[in-house]
């Protein structure tokens, strides 16, 4: 089981993502800011939907397991939700919505309970 995390700092937070929406869209975000804002918004999904039903993993970054349902104890859970840090900070902070994030397949959703529309945005 992936590890729990924990939020970031406030500020830190802001002074991130106020980096992240004005990087050079040719240069992209830096890797640290896309990092910290990764765990800080899944840290806080994990502490608002506690379970183990749903793995979502945003690499290189982290992963996490949330959702009350099925437990899995080995291998791969009953529900993988994957996807880049940038959609995972869009998500997480409203600035794109599960439907169109899953219409345009920048998150690849699989099994019971994948869909994290109930539990968006997390800021």
């Amino acid at each position: 089981m992936p590890a729990r995390l924990r939020p970031a700092d406030p500020a830190e937070v802001a002074a991130a993502l106020d980096r992240v929406r004005g990087a050079d869209p040719e240069e992209g975000p830096d890797r640290a800011d896309l990092r910290l804002l990764t765990k800080h918004f899944l840290a806080v999904l994990e502490s608002r939907a506690p379970g183990r039903s749903v793995e979502v993993r945003v690499p290189p970054y982290a992963a996490v397991q949330v959702i009350p349902g099925v437990r899995h104890t080995r291998g791969t859970p009953p529900a993988v939700v994957e996807m880049d840090a940038t959609t995972w900070i869009e998500l997480a902070t409203g600035a794109l919505s599960w439907t169109d994030a899953e219409g345009s397949g920048r998150v690849r959703a699989s099994g019971e309970r994948a869909d994290l529309s109930p539990h968006l945005p997390v800021s």
